[in-house]
C-alpha cells in the first residue's frame, strides 16, 4: 500500500538550487516519487510512497524550511504507486498566476468547509467559480458551479475580471492551491466577499458523507489513479493512450475505444499510422503482464 501526500505552504525560500539538489537525493534515496516546487513564494507537491519513507521526507521538509504544518495538506492511499519519477522543480512561482503572494496576502483569505460550504453555494445569489481546467470540470464539479474554460491557469485574471464585484464568489480548485492566488487577485481588485473551499476538493470529498455532499461525479487527479471518489477511493475514470485525455465506462462501451490506442474523443482524428504505432504499443504491455514483467507503460510501474 502507497500513500499520497498533496500539500503547500507559502513561505519566503532562498537557495532554491541548494534545497533542490539536497531534496532530490533524499527523495531518491526513500524511493519518494511525484513532483515537489519549489518558488521563492514557497513548496507544493503531491509525492508518494511508503508510509515511513514519506513521514521522513515530510518532516525533512518542515525542519528544512522551519514550519510546524503545512497551509494544507491531504492523505490518500493507493494499492500501486501513482508517479513514475521523482522530480523537485524550480519555478517563479508555485502555480502560475503572474501573481506572487506571502503569508501576510494569505492571511487576508477566508476559508469556509462543510455544512457552510454546503450552504453558501445553495444560495442562490453565490457565484461558485470553479478553478480548475475544463476536463477537469467534466469529470466532477459541486452543484451550481460554473467552469472559466480557460486552458492555462495564467488566463485566469481575465476570467475574474468579468465577474460582477456585488456577488459573493464561492471559489474552488483540487487541494485549494490555485484559489489561494485567485482569492487575493480578486481582493485587490475591490471584491469584499469571497470565500473559498479549504483543503480543496480532496479536502472536501474526504470529510463530506457522500449523503451530505453537493458534489457531482468524481475528482480528476494529475496521477496514475486519474480520479477520486468520495473518501478520496480510486475513482472509475482512465487517461487514453491516444489523446491523453480521460474517458469514462460509459465511453469503453463505443466502437470507437480501444484500449491503449484510441477513445470517443480521438478515435476520428488519429491516422492510420498513429493507430499502428499505439497499437504495437499496447501489444507490448500485454506481453509484459503475462511474463509478469515491468514495462515503463504501465500503469501499475513499480
Amino acid at each position: 500500500m502507497y500513500t499520497i501526500y498533496g500539500f503547500y505552504k507559502f513561505k519566503k525560500i532562498k537557495s532554491l538550487k541548494k534545497y533542490q539538489f539536497f531534496l532530490q537525493k533524499e527523495i531518491s534515496y526513500n524511493n519518494i516519487r511525484g513532483t515537489i516546487i519549489l518558488s521563492s513564494e514557497g513548496i507544493n507537491g503531491t509525492i508518494s510512497g511508503k508510509k515511513d519513507n514519506l513521514n521522513k521526507i515530510i518532516n525533512i521538509l518542515k525542519r528544512q524550511f522551519r514550519f510546524k504544518d503545512f497551509d494544507s495538506k491531504n492523505l490518500s492511499k493507493s494499492h500501486f504507486q501513482p508517479f513514475h519519477k521523482g522530480k523537485i522543480k524550480i519555478k517563479n512561482e508555485v502555480v502560475p498566476l503572474g501573481l506572487k503572494i506571502n503569508s501576510k496576502n494569505k492571511k487576508l483569505n477566508r476559508y469556509i468547509s462543510g455544512k457552510a460550504w454546503n450552504k453558501l453555494i445553495s444560495n442562490n445569489e453565490t457565484l461558485v467559480v470553479d478553478a480548475r481546467k475544463p476536463f477537469e470540470y467534466d469529470v466532477g464539479t459541486f452543484k451550481n458551479a460554473i467552469n472559466p474554460k480557460i486552458q492555462n491557469f495564467r488566463d485566469f485574471p481575465k476570467y475574474l475580471k468579468k465577474i460582477n464585484k456585488t456577488k459573493p464568489v464561492a471559489m474552488f480548485c483540487t487541494g485549494g492551491i490555485r484559489c489561494e492566488k485567485a482569492s487575493i487577485f480578486l481582493k485587490r481588485k475591490g471584491f469584499k466577499n469571497v470565500f473559498q473551499l479549504k483543503g480543496g476538493i480532496l479536502n472536501y470529498l474526504n470529510k463530506t458523507e457522500k449523503k451530505d455532499s453537493l458534489w457531482k461525479g468524481e475528482c480528476f487527479v494529475f496521477d496514475n489513479r486519474v480520479s477520486l471518489k468520495h473518501k478520496l477511493k480510486k475513482g472509475s475514470y482512465s487517461v487514453c493512450s491516444g489523446c491523453r485525455m480521460t474517458f469514462s465506462i460509459k465511453d469503453k462501451k463505443s466502437y470507437k475505444y480501444e484500449e491503449g490506442v484510441s477513445c470517443p474523443r480521438c478515435y476520428d482524428m488519429l491516422t492510420s499510422t498513429q493507430k499502428f504505432r499505439f497499437r504495437m504499443r499496447q501489444s507490448q504491455i500485454y506481453k509484459a503482464k503475462q511474463y509478469r514483467k515491468k514495462n515503463i507503460f504501465q500503469k501499475e510501474f513499480k
